[in-house]
């Protein structure tokens, strides 16, 4: 399959951002995660959407990649901004950048 490893990034980001948007919900301080939790729900259905795409060929995908790409890296550089004081931000930055990697060397 064409793309495999662009596929591969973009779905495990959507689950770290999915995770991290669920663990955001249960930190005392949720308030102050709002951004944090919005740019992991955007980034995760994105990802998802780019990723289903790409893997059926789908000319729209390439579009939808370069969109794709922006939503990651406002997510994890929000996500940056908690990941010392919270897993699952760190995890969800470091998942956001993977594919930003990925995605340059394709």
């Amino acid at each position: 399959m064409e793309n495999q490893q662009l596929i591969a990034a973009l779905y495990k980001c959507a689950l770290a951002c999915n995770y991290c948007a669920t663990s955001c919900l249960e930190e005392k301080e949720v308030k102050t995660l709002k951004t944090c939790v919005r740019l992991d729900i955007d980034c995760a259905q994105i990802c998802t959407l780019t990723a289903a795409l790409l893997a059926r060929g789908s000319e729209h995908g390439q579009h939808l990649l370069e969109e794709c790409a922006e939503i990651c890296g406002l997510c994890a550089t929000e996500c940056e901004k908690h990941a010392g004081m919270m897993e699952h931000c760190k995890e969800c930055a470091a998942a956001c950048r993977k594919f930003e990697q990925v995605r340059m060397a394709a």
